[in-house]
């Protein structure tokens, strides 16, 4: 992998994991491979958390991540915007300045 590339990091409700997941396997030209996992989401923005979760004080969360041209990553952004709205999406993207495969 070049050095050219940069994190997206996806954070999303996990009723949006599955419409989510299959958007990026349809892609074309293809998403290089990402990595997802559960999470909880604390602090502010508890509006629309259920009994549980505010009892609990946690909020269920999925991560997602993906290395990308930075201007995937943009393109990637705009069109989960417009073709897939997912309330509370929270998304940031970082440089990255090293990958690749150990072995």
């Amino acid at each position: 992998m070049g050095s050219n590339l940069c994190k997206l990091t996806l954070v999303y409700p996990p009723k949006s994991e599955d419409a989510l997941v299959n958007f990026l396997l349809d892609r074309e030209p293809a998403i290089p491979g990402f990595t997802t996992w559960h999470g909880a989401g604390h602090g502010l923005g508890f509006d629309s958390a259920s009994i549980a979760e505010r009892v609990e004080g946690q909020v269920a969360r999925r991560l997602l991540i993906v290395l990308l041209d930075p201007s995937q990553a943009d393109t990637l952004i705009e069109d989960i915007r417009s073709t897939l709205p997912i309330p509370h999406l929270m998304y940031w993207i970082e440089p990255v300045s090293s990958a690749g495969r150990l072995i």
